[in-house]
C-alpha cells in the first residue's frame, strides 16, 4: 500500500483555522479528542498539524501511537530550531502531522512572554488547513492565551459535578482574560478599574451595564469585541440522555449569566472501544472507525466545518 506523504507545510501562508482543545481539569480526554478530531479532518482531505501545547506534560504522541520524536516543541521554544515546521513529525496518517510537546526542559512549561508570542505567531503562520492545539489543564495564563488566540476554542467537560464546575471556572477565566486584553487595547483599563473599586458585579453583563452609564461608546465597543469570544462545547463520556443534556444546560447558563453565546458541538458517547484503543496505543478512528464514539467525532467535525463555512460566507459578504 502507498505510504502516507509526510506533511511539510509551505512557509509564508497561515493556518486557515486554529483549534484549541482545553478544559478545567486533567483526565477528561482532551488529548484523545484533539487526536481524533485531527484524524477526522485529515481523512476529509484537510491538511492538519496537531500541536501538543500541554507544555511539560506531553502525551499526544501516545494517543497517536507514535514514539516520542527526537525533535519536540522544546527545540523550537529554546531556539535550537528556528522554524516550527522543522519539528513536524509524520504520524503515518495521510495529511496529518504532529508537533510533539516539550518534556525535557522545565522552563518550557512556563515560556517567557516573548517565547509564547513567537510560538503563537509560528503556529498561526503554518500553511495548513487546521492547526489543533492540545492544551494543558487549569487556568494558567499560557493556557488561556492559547485558547483565546484560536478560531475555535473547544471546551471539554465530562458529566460530573466537579468537572462541570471546573469547566465554568476555565471559561470564566478565559473570558475575563479576554476582557482585560480588550480593555487594554482600547484604553479602557482606568475606567474599568474605577468601576471595580468598591463594587461587586455578579456577571460581566452587570459590569458592561455600569460601564454604559459612564461611557456608552466604551460599553458598545467592549460588547462588540467580547461577542467574538464564543467557545465550542463538547461533553465527553456521555452515558445517558441526561449527560447529553448537560451541554444544553451549560450553554443556557452561559447566556444567562454572561450574556454571550456558546456553541454545543455535541456529546461523545462513553464507549469501551475508546479505552481499548488507548491501551493498545492506537487512535480510535484508525482502530475502529465504525464505533459509536468514532461516529460522534464525525458529527463534531461536521459542526466545526459548518461554523467555518458560515464564517467564510460572512467574510465574503463584507
Amino acid at each position: 500500500p502507498r505510504r502516507p506523504r509526510p506533511l511539510t507545510p509551505r512557509p509564508g501562508a497561515r493556518a486557515r483555522r486554529v483549534v484549541s482543545v482545553g478544559g478545567g481539569k486533567g483526565g477528561i480526554g482532551k488529548s484523545l479528542i484533539a487526536a481524533n478530531l485531527g484524524i477526522e479532518l485529515a481523512r476529509r482531505g484537510r491538511r492538519v498539524v496537531l500541536v501538543d501545547a500541554d507544555l511539560g506534560g506531553a502525551n499526544l504522541h501516545t494517543c497517536l501511537g507514535v514514539d516520542l520524536p527526537k525533535k519536540t516543541l522544546s527545540d523550537f521554544i529554546e531556539r535550537r530550531i528556528e522554524r516550527i515546521e522543522a519539528v513536524i513529525t509524520p504520524t503515518g496518517i495521510q495529511n496529518l502531522g504532529l508537533i510533539s510537546g516539550a518534556m525535557d526542559h522545565l522552563d518550557a512549561a512556563n515560556p517567557r512572554y516573548a517565547q509564547k508570542m513567537r510560538l503563537l505567531r509560528h503556529v498561526q503562520a503554518m500553511d495548513v488547513d487546521y492547526a489543533i492545539l492540545d492544551l494543558g489543564a487549569g487556568t494558567h495564563l499560557n493556557v488561556l492565551d492559547f485558547f483565546l488566540v484560536s478560531d475555535h476554542g473547544v471546551l471539554v467537560l465530562v458529566p460530573e459535578p466537579t468537572a462541570v464546575e471546573n469547566a465554568y471556572r476555565f471559561v470564566k477565566a478565559a473570558f475575563w482574560r479576554r476582557m482585560r486584553n480588550v480593555a487594554a487595547v482600547f484604553g479602557y483599563d482606568p475606567l474599568i478599574r474605577s468601576l471595580l473599586a468598591g463594587n461587586t458585579f455578579r456577571s460581566p453583563v452587570e459590569l458592561v451595564a455600569a460601564l454604559g452609564q459612564r461611557d456608552p461608546e466604551a460599553a458598545e465597543t467592549l460588547t462588540t469585541q467580547l461577542a467574538t469570544f464564543r467557545p465550542r462545547l463538547v461533553v465527553n463520556l456521555a452515558r445517558t440522555l441526561q449527560d447529553v443534556d448537560i451541554g444544553n444546560a451549560v450553554v443556557t447558563a452561559w447566556r444567562k449569566y454572561f450574556g454571550l453565546e456558546m456553541d454545543y458541538l455535541g456529546p461523545i458517547d462513553y464507549d469501551d472501544e475508546m479505552w481499548r484503543t488507548v491501551r493498545a496505543r492506537r487512535p480510535l478512528l484508525v482502530e475502529n472507525p465504525g464505533s459509536r464514539a468514532a461516529r460522534a467525532f464525525g458529527r463534531i467535525v461536521d459542526g466545526l466545518l459548518a461554523l467555518d463555512a458560515a464564517a467564510a460566507r460572512g467574510e465574503r459578504a463584507r
